[in-house]
């Protein structure tokens, strides 16, 4: 971990936050020959008649339509899907322009998903190489590399524990003593003052709240053209929960690059008035 600048962390979902819909809608549904809304719905149906975990169901459905229909699905085989996930306007260049913006106010901008949806997929998008960690649910692979069962499921609830992760800087999945050991939010590498939560929808409210009550900035990000988007993230700044609402727009100049990058300054600021405390 970089200590010469000051980390700052923007963390974002990703279905619907920096792609139109459901990950799996875009080619490894179709590939199954089914429709999103048939696939979801037998997915959700079997969570409510189990009392189980929709997002561990959905995974498990994907193994067992793959399966009966005989569509591959090794780790390669869910990358090269994300190969095909579409993005919202401006999020190929978002990265590498808001890391240069930072390194110009002195800070270390480092990028996280936060998501419900595959971690494979989403490696397999144009973006997948541009985040310090993708923190999504992911599969158990046999010897062949083929999915075999859920490894790890990332619901709208245990998001959080990752804000907490990129907060005290204990990154690897695993680390759980390191992540729940107390340390003084004086000594925390990442303070939520230097975070950012980028979302789209209901799922991302325990973050959004989380991100806003320890002092973040939380946006949420509604698709243009889309009938009551816009009003419904409206609501998330009127009940406090989030910061901003602004359209899923990416590109330079554009409503959330102007309110990320007044963020990113004044957490720069922040920091140089803070050096000054500590000078004689």
């Amino acid at each position: 971990m970089s200590r010469s600048r000051p980390i700052f962390a923007i963390a974002y979902d990703f279905d619907g936050t920096l792609a139109p819909g459901n990950m799996q809608e875009h080619s490894f549904i179709p590939a199954l020959n089914m429709k999103a809304e048939e696939f979801f719905k037998a997915s959700n149906e079997q969570a409510v008649r189990h009392e189980g975990d929709p997002i561990l169901l959905y995974m498990h459905r994907m193994l067992v339509e793959a399966h009966a229909r005989g569509v591959p699905h090794r780790r390669t085989d869910f990358q090269q899907h994300g190969t095909q996930v579409s993005l919202f306007e401006g999020v190929e260049g978002w990265f590498p322009r808001i890391t240069e913006a930072g390194r110009k106010f002195g800070l270390d901008v480092r990028h996280f998903i936060i998501s419900s949806g595959l971690r494979e997929i989403i490696e397999g998008t144009a973006i997948g190489k541009c985040f310090e960690r993708i923190y999504a649910s992911g599969y158990l692979y046999d010897e062949h590399d083929v999915a075999i069962a859920p490894a790890l499921a990332i619901n709208y609830t245990n998001k959080t524990q990752y804000l907490f992760r990129i907060n005290k800087w204990k990154l690897d999945v695993a680390d759980h003593r390191g992540v729940n050991a107390a340390m003084a939010k004086a000594d925390r590498p990442v303070p939520f003052g230097r975070m950012i939560f980028i979302g789209d929808g209901d799922t991302d409210v325990p973050c959004f709240r989380t991100v806003t009550e320890q002092g973040g900035t939380s946006i949420a990000v509604y698709r243009p053209h889309t009938k009551g988007a816009k009003a419904k993230a409206g609501a998330f700044v009127n009940e406090g929960r989030v910061r901003f609402a602004v359209p899923a727009d990416y590109q330079e100049g554009k409503a959330l690059e102007v309110r990320v990058l007044a963020v990113m300054e004044k957490a720069a600021a922040e920091c140089r008035i803070s050096a000054l405390d500590n000078i004689s």
